[in-house]
């Protein structure tokens, strides 16, 4: 009987363990099946970012904005942020026009203020940012939000300043005795000397249309006043193209196309191309943006060129005359007004992160670009070429916004084309302007017809 009961005990003890680890393994199997239905349901949030920083010298800009990114997700794992890089070009001239027809843009992007994002403000297609920089107490961090800002509201943020002065290999001029052109007299006075000695005067590299169009706005501000351009913007009557000043400015341009001025083949050169010529001494002068300056003292250019390089601003008319600078703070980035709400949150958290000081001072230190913000820098440690153009800025009085940011796109395009033929020598500065002020009509009579102000 002991030995019977005993066995029961035991039975019934056994039976009791066996419910205990099964209450315990339940427990667990179902806390753990709990934690996985949590992760399951946390939404998944995907951004597109759509930039053209695919470029040798925009690879400083690329690796900051991957850095940050690269950070917020390590910190917020539900979101992830795919790049996606493109042609500059393509991406203004093609894919984001048709994409803002259709309603389907990128849902970040870098892109250009001014006159470029007005239509796309009209359609409804970027997401206003005023309560953005209002709750973020950005107003008056930002130097200038002029080209970004629409019927008082912000609708994009700059990343960067730019400044387009006239880089001049300074040995090249001390070896031939020439000075530092102060008037277009004296500047073509050096073409013509560059040219008898063998030297390309300016390195150009047109592949991408525009950096051509830097030449024309210069020309046409020089000849002209400030007044003109902006009256054409406006599409104010009596305000064509084809007028006294800017005829001059054209006819100079079909000169220096016709004589050689831009080298061989500029239109079918890259940037790196152009600026290989200019660093390896073949070219004297470069006009550009500061933006190139990356390219000025990379592994590709000889180790001691940036010391021969001297920045000043493009000749005035006459000498004494007026330099304004091309320049302003065109450039930054945006956001599709489609987003969803968790989206929504994600890309704003990470505009948070874009416009900070850190980030502005890598974009100064690293990336060797114009802080949109207002941050203090050492300009030493950025090299004798970014200390003269930012010092250039500081003593320029006029400013002008580079003129395929105010122009309409439409009439952009045509401008584009046709300095990328005039400095070809394709087309003589009459025909040029002719073609422009039709352009100019077929824009604003659509306009017109569309309804549009």
């Amino acid at each position: 009987m002991r030995k019977l009961q005993s066995k029961k005990w035991l039975n019934w003890s056994w039976a009791l363990l066996y419910a205990i680890v099964l209450t315990v393994t339940v427990t667990l199997v179902a806390r753990g099946n709990h934690n996985a239905i949590e992760e399951d349901t946390t939404e998944k949030i995907t951004l597109t970012f759509r930039h053209f920083w695919i470029t040798e010298h925009d690879r400083p800009m690329l690796n900051i904005f991957e850095d940050i990114v690269r950070q917020y997700e390590s910190t917020h794992p539900n979101v992830k942020v795919n790049f996606e890089g493109m042609d500059q070009t393509i991406h203004r001239e093609q894919k984001l026009k048709s994409e803002m027809v259709t309603g389907t843009p990128p849902d970040m992007f870098v892109l250009f203020g001014g006159a470029e994002i007005e239509p796309y403000i009209r359609s409804n297609r970027l997401m206003d940012l005023t309560d953005f920089v209002t709750n973020n107490h950005l107003e008056k961090q930002f130097k200038d939000l002029k080209l970004w800002s629409y019927n008082n509201r912000i609708y994009g943020l700059p990343i960067e300043g730019n400044a387009e002065p006239l880089y001049v290999n300074t040995t090249i001029f001390n070896k031939l005795g020439l000075a530092m052109p102060e008037s277009l007299s004296q500047l073509n006075d050096a073409v013509k000397v560059l040219k008898e000695n063998g030297y390309i005067p300016f390195a150009l590299g047109n592949e991408d249309r525009w950096p051509a169009a830097i030449f024309a706005h210069y020309l046409m501000d020089r000849y002209s006043s400030p007044d003109t351009i902006n009256d054409i913007v406006q599409g104010k009557s009596g305000a064509p193209f084809q007028n006294s000043g800017y005829l001059k400015a054209f006819e100079q341009l079909e000169a220096w196309g016709k004589e050689g001025a831009f080298g061989p083949s500029p239109n079918d050169l890259s940037t790196e191309e152009a600026i290989d010529l200019f660093t390896h001494g073949k070219a004297a002068m470069y006009l550009n943006g500061n933006w190139d300056i990356t390219l000025f003292h990379n592994e590709k250019a000889p180790p001691a060129f940036q010391n021969e390089v001297g920045v000043v601003p493009f000749p005035a008319l006459i000498p004494g005359g007026t330099k304004a600078m091309a320049g302003g703070y065109t450039f930054g980035i945006g956001l599709s007004s489609n987003l969803t709400e968790a989206q929504q949150k994600a890309a704003l958290e990470l505009m948070q992160a874009f416009y900070s000081k850190d980030v502005q001072e890598r974009i100064v230190y690293e990336g060797l670009r114009i802080p949109s913000m207002r941050v203090d820098f050492d300009a030493e440690k950025t090299g004798p070429i970014f200390t003269q153009v930012t010092g250039l800025m500081e003593q320029t009085k006029t400013t002008f916004v580079p003129y395929d940011n105010i122009l309409s796109p439409e009439v952009k395009r045509s401008f584009l084309a046709i300095v990328e033929e005039m400095i070809n020598g394709q087309i003589q500065a009459k025909e040029a302007l002719d073609r422009l002020d039709e352009s100019l009509r077929q824009y604003w009579n659509l306009r017109r017809s569309s309804g549009a102000k």
